[in-house]
């Protein structure tokens, strides 16, 4: 484990993630995939690893903290997709992405790769990193157009709604209110 974790680097994990270009890749990163899932394997002891803490250095630098966020927010979900565990790096990242954002890192790179910087906040169950989704992709909007701001804005008002994403509760083992359960029979609902 420790050969292939340090074999593998910030800019391994770009690669990967950014290969075939935004077009491509799009439905890779946001649809359900277990062939791409299954190729995110060759990165769960880099992913167990930020987890850790291990990888904290890859922060320093602009696309090293991109590599770092995409392993704590993405990875986890493609890896661990319907269990606990893909929501256990969800506070690294948002510590992360509050960093980033901070530092200026996010305006170092494309308006693409700024948009992983972002989701960790937009996969926030507290209002108030909601708030920070909608502000930053509204921001980004302007300069890259698309849906990533509906989807910030969706997001937003489902905490607004019901104070977390109801279609994590089944994964989470909480109870769906009425309403939740009413919301989760719509078409669309679990985003």
């Amino acid at each position: 484990m420790g050969d292939t974790r340090s074999m593998i680097g910030p800019d391994d994990v770009l690669a990967f993630w950014f290969a075939d270009g935004p077009s491509v890749q799009r439905k890779l990163w946001f649809e359900k995939n277990a062939a791409f899932d299954t190729a995110c394997g060759a990165f769960a002891d880099a992913l167990s690893a930020a987890k850790r803490g291990e990888l904290d250095h890859w922060a320093d630098t602009p696309r090293g903290a991109l590599a770092l966020t995409i392993l704590l927010d993405q990875f986890s979900r493609n890896l661990h997709r319907g269990s606990p565990e893909t929501f256990t790096a969800d506070t690294q990242a948002r510590a992360l992405a509050r960093r980033v954002v901070v530092q200026g890192f996010d305006r170092q790179v494309g308006p693409v790769e700024r948009t992983f910087f972002y989701l960790p906040f937009e996969h926030s169950e507290d209002l108030a990193d909601q708030d920070e989704s909608v502000r930053l992709f509204t921001a980004l909007h302007e300069e890259l157009g698309g849906d990533t701001l509906d989807y910030a804005l969706r997001h937003s008002d489902v905490i607004r709604r019901f104070g977390r994403f109801p279609h994590r509760n089944a994964v989470l083992g909480r109870t769906n209110t009425p309403a939740e359960a009413t919301y989760l029979a719509e078409p669309g609902a679990g985003f």
